[in-house]
């Protein structure tokens, strides 16, 4: 250990100055930070849009429950007879074409 002259050691004085200027360089950082912190943006005005886009919103779900509902009616495509609709769909193709055969003979 390093003494002193009068016999006292000096690594005692050195940690409480290091952690005097530990503290000081931490205190200066925070008034720094402080100061450079941007003051709070004041609140903006309601945009006058806001109001017309929830109306809107509203309509849309009226709209959207009005779909829902309509289509509850329907038969789902995985449930239709597609055999009764293909014959359906070929008669009225034949009667189509024979009456086109008709218009054409004359």
């Amino acid at each position: 250990m390093t003494r002193q002259e009068g016999g006292q050691c000096s690594i005692g004085l050195v940690r409480a100055r290091t952690a005097w200027l530990g503290a000081i360089g931490v205190a200066g950082a925070a008034v720094v930070r402080a100061l450079r912190r941007k003051p709070a943006a004041p609140p903006s005005p309601p945009d006058p849009r806001a109001e017309e886009l929830r109306q809107r919103l509203d309509e849309s779900r009226a709209l959207v429950d009005e779909r829902e509902e309509f289509e509850s009616a329907e038969t789902p495509v995985d449930e239709a007879e597609v055999d009764d609709r293909r014959r359906a769909v070929h008669e009225r193709g034949r009667a189509a074409a024979d009456q086109m055969r008709r218009d054409s003979a004359r």
